[in-house]
């Protein structure tokens, strides 16, 4: 399953670098959208964008892609709040979208992100492990 979960692992790393890059280059864009009870703003808008980039790197090698995967899954359930807020409240971010046909999608598609990086990271295997044919066999322990 190696060859199959690499062209998984490319559009999420091309994601996650993208939008790390944008959280580093313009931060203040992401400060409107950040809640109330976030310590300091700005920099958590900036370590995002780092921990986005330490995915990224983290994913395209073997020994660090597992924890990786986790840490994009966290991610991904820290900017919840933020997405949530932004869809909720109206909040015009420039360059994105104001819609509900932007934010629907957006918020439903986040666990598919913490399955994606979980999955892209080699944490989980579901829905795509290999199930032998046939009948599951009996263990010598459990025959009876």
């Amino acid at each position: 399953m190696r060859a199959p979960r690499f062209w998984w692992r490319l559009p999420l790393m091309a994601a996650y670098g993208f939008i790390g890059i944008v959280h580093l280059a313009a931060p203040d864009a992401f400060l409107p959208i950040m809640p109330a009870w976030v310590p300091e703003p700005r920099l958590t808008v900036i370590a995002t964008g780092l921990c986005e980039l330490a995915g990224v790197v983290g994913l395209a090698f073997g020994p660090t892609r597992r924890w990786a995967g986790i840490g994009l899954a966290l991610y991904a359930v820290c900017v919840f709040p933020a997405n949530l807020k932004h869809a909720l409240e109206g909040i015009v971010v420039p360059g994105l979208p104001d819609s509900w046909w932007y934010h629907g999608p957006r918020l439903a598609f986040q666990p598919v992100f913490v399955w994606w990086a979980l999955y892209a990271g080699g944490v989980i295997d579901w829905p795509f492990r290999h199930r032998p044919a046939g009948p599951p066999a009996i263990s010598p322990s459990r025959k009876p």
